[in-house]
């Protein structure tokens, strides 16, 4: 089968699209696109890369990825992220259905971040696959729903009356929406929200591959296209020089994911004066941007450009990251605690999991992290959840499924259940 693979430049989007391109290509003819700014991390991954939009594109996707604040349930600052990226999502439509219309493809498996894309496809009677990294956001009849916070299951009366509140208020956010900027909205053929079973129209309707496991999550019952098919980890190769190890002692990695720059020079700030108080502890503190300068150690603290997970993680003692979905897979895979600081967007609910699944310590402010940290250095137990977490991504068998999938797809045009 021809198939094509697309997701913006940002890392926690594009690398799980790496992983799955990586695991189809031996098997099928497959291309995989983004724009310029990726461009680079899918050639060195041996993949066929496709370059879409411009220069100005990514500029426009960096500011979008990296406001000044958080942005958080605030709708105000939803609705003008949402303005800002509607142009270039009708734009990507366009792109592609004019590439389709020369090269067809079989099936697209999609970033769940760009819906005109899969909606294009659609529109051309493509086969149109979601990827979804987050399945927490994905709407359910039941389970907290998210970008609340981080709500935990309801456990009274009140807190399951407040949980379907902010479903409705979920649902009516997203119309509202959808009334405001109708016409941006069918230039990325979006006709409505809501499709007529009340799913969601920016997710495909044939599937949704679920990258995460379904005994983290805290739903039970999920839209007919949902397959849960485990978390995609995958690093690209970079250049980057590796972090220096110290033998005998015990590291410490913070990181805080590629974007956010808002918060990184407090944390940095934050860690120059914590690290002292252990002097026992090298920490590293990584950017998330291999095009990062190199910086001095200070004492017992570095700030590092990039740390290749896949390579160095394990050397780690603790992980303090930001709640995105490719580093705390990669922390119950390598089995390893973790104190969490949700910062904006979905993770606050991946938070609320970790804690639910007795996986990590939820860090609430900074002020609470030397604390933390005391209190995880100090135990020489594993949080109760993590090495269950790590026995079901062991068994769960991730890269298989998603291809006995497209396999069977390309077979018989049906998706398996799973």
């Amino acid at each position: 089968m021809r198939i094509d693979l697309i997701a913006p430049p940002y890392s926690g989007h594009l690398h799980p699209i790496l992983a799955i391109a990586r695991q189809l290509a031996p098997h099928h003819q497959v291309q995989v696109i983004s724009t310029p700014a990726a461009q680079a991390r899918i050639r060195a991954c041996g993949l066929s890369a496709v370059s879409v939009l411009d220069a100005q594109a990514d500029r426009l996707l960096l500011e979008i990825a990296n406001p000044p604040h958080a942005v958080g349930h605030n709708p105000l600052r939803l609705r003008r992220q949402l303005y800002n990226a509607l142009g270039l999502m009708a734009r990507m439509g366009d792109v592609l259905k004019a590439r389709w219309r020369e090269r067809r493809p079989d099936l697209v498996i999609v970033d769940f971040t760009l819906p005109s894309a899969g909606l294009a496809a659609q529109a051309m009677d493509i086969a149109w696959w979601t990827s979804m990294p987050s399945p927490c956001v994905i709407e359910t009849v039941d389970g907290p729903p998210a970008y609340f916070g981080g709500l935990l299951p309801a456990t009274s009366v009140t807190q399951r009356i407040w949980h379907a509140i902010a479903r409705r208020l979920t649902r009516g956010f997203k119309r509202s929406v959808h009334v405001c900027y109708r016409r941006q909205m069918h230039a990325c053929g979006l006709s409505a929200m809501y499709r007529s079973d009340r799913s969601e129209a920016v997710y495909s309707p044939q599937c949704i591959l679920a990258l995460g496991l379904p005994s983290f999550e805290l739903a039970q019952r999920w839209p007919a296209a949902v397959r849960f098919v485990g978390p995609q980890l995958f690093t690209p190769p970079s250049a980057v020089a590796s972090p220096e190890f110290v033998a005998g002692r015990r590291h410490v990695l913070v990181t805080l994911g590629t974007h956010l720059h808002w918060v990184k020079h407090r944390m940095d700030a934050v860690l120059r004066a914590l690290a002292p108080q252990f002097p026992e502890v090298i920490f590293h503190f990584s950017d998330g941007d291999t095009a990062a300068p190199q910086q001095q150690a200070h004492g017992n603290y570095q700030r590092l450009p990039y740390v290749d997970y896949a390579q160095h993680l394990h050397r780690y003692a603790l992980v303090v990251h930001h709640g995105g979905a490719g580093i705390l897979y990669a922390c119950l895979a390598a089995g390893l605690p973790s104190i969490v600081y949700p910062l904006d967007y979905d993770q606050f609910d991946h938070a609320a999991r970790l804690q639910v699944a007795g996986a990590a310590w939820w860090l609430r402010a900074l002020d609470e992290l030397p604390a933390l940290l005391r209190e995880a250095l100090g135990t020489s137990e594993l949080p109760s959840g993590v090495h269950r977490l790590q026995t079901e991504l062991h068994a769960i068998d991730a890269q298989a499924r998603i291809l006995r999938l497209v396999n069977a797809f390309a077979q018989t045009g049906v998706v398996p259940q799973v």
